[in-house]
């Protein structure tokens, strides 16, 4: 089968959106590589090692690479709709660079399996390593294993985002915590907080596909009974539990210990009223997936709803809030 591979060069900020455009356009395959440049910094503090090669994309800057069905995508209409989409970033702030895009017509085998050569286990936190289903690796005594197959949509753990969250989960759950994954793709967060010690994880996911790949990542990590998975915008799911034809049974009490969100910094603006009902008095809010240059948005936000930042992670440009509902 031949597929379309349409690939974006821009910058390291624009990389959520304009991933999340190419879903959004039903791409049935998103990578993303950034710079390997020797002057970018990498966190080698828990002795994690990095298999990807040097390449030569400047500092600050990204490829992306979404793929399409030949058979089923108009590629004329969608790169005529593209460049529109990604110039829109601007106006909220988000620099998406002189951008450039390409096409090519490429084989599957070319992209859907290629990239796994790279994908090698990794310890994120002290005690959470990431863990590729088709690897071999003999953790130490004190390691929880994360078993993960992304699929071709879905993040590995290594992007700054996804490491910040889990460090942030590790430093947060004490243990018994009922917690709610708000965008939780392939899992990984909704998982490591089971492993960290959580009674009890409710996932939730506007995609589909998203929604199919954590439970089949739950299942991998033999978690199914304890990660409920569901289709939901957002916390949309939770207005279904009035008893109605609609009603939802959850694996969770609402209002819960915690919410972790991996997402984009506008979305998260959107909702946090409602995260703030979904919590305990005395809850806490990990809100991550911010760019350094929404950081002051996203704390006037959260400090508007209401919440105390108790703490806040950064790693490179990106920035973890850890907020508390008061008591």
């Amino acid at each position: 089968m031949k597929w379309h591979e349409i690939t974006i060069m821009t910058t390291e900020e624009a990389i959520e959106m304009i991933s999340n455009f190419l879903h959004e356009l039903d791409a049935d395959g998103v990578s993303i590589e950034e710079s390997g440049n020797l002057n970018k910094p990498r966190d080698t503090s828990l002795g994690q090692w990095y298999e990807h090669p040097l390449n030569d994309i400047p500092e600050g800057e990204a490829v992306i690479k979404g793929y399409f069905s030949e058979l089923d995508t108009d590629l004329d209409a969608l790169l005529a709709g593209l460049p529109a989409r990604i110039d829109e970033l601007r106006e909220f702030d988000i620099d998406p660079g002189d951008y450039t895009i390409t096409t090519a017509l490429v084989d599957e085998e070319d992209w859907a399996n290629a990239w796994k050569q790279y994908f090698k286990p990794i310890r994120v936190s002290q005690r959470l390593t990431i863990k590729p289903t088709w690897e071999e690796y003999s953790p130490s005594p004190e390691e929880r294993i994360i078993e993960l197959d992304p699929g071709m949509a879905f993040g590995t753990g290594t992007h700054p985002t996804t490491a910040l969250c889990l460090r942030t989960l590790e430093s947060v759950i004490k243990g018994g915590e009922e917690v709610i994954d708000v965008g939780t793709g392939s899992g990984i967060l909704a998982i490591g907080a089971m492993l960290l010690g959580a009674r009890s994880v409710l996932a939730l996911d506007l995609d589909p596909i998203a929604v199919t790949s954590a439970k089949e990542n739950s299942r991998l990590n033999n978690l199914q009974d304890d990660i409920q998975v569901h289709l939901s915008d957002l916390l949309g799911v939770l207005g279904n539990q009035e008893g109605g034809e609609d009603a939802v049974p959850l694996n969770v009490t609402v209002p819960v210990d915690l919410v972790v969100a991996n997402i984009l910094a506008e979305i998260i603006l959107l909702f946090i009223d409602d995260v703030y009902a979904a919590l305990k008095p005395g809850g806490t809010y990990i809100a991550s997936g911010i760019f350094k240059n929404k950081e002051d948005a996203v704390e006037a936000g959260l400090e508007a709803a209401g919440f105390t930042i108790v703490d806040r992670q950064r790693d490179q440009d990106w920035i973890a809030f850890v907020a508390k509902k008061p008591e």
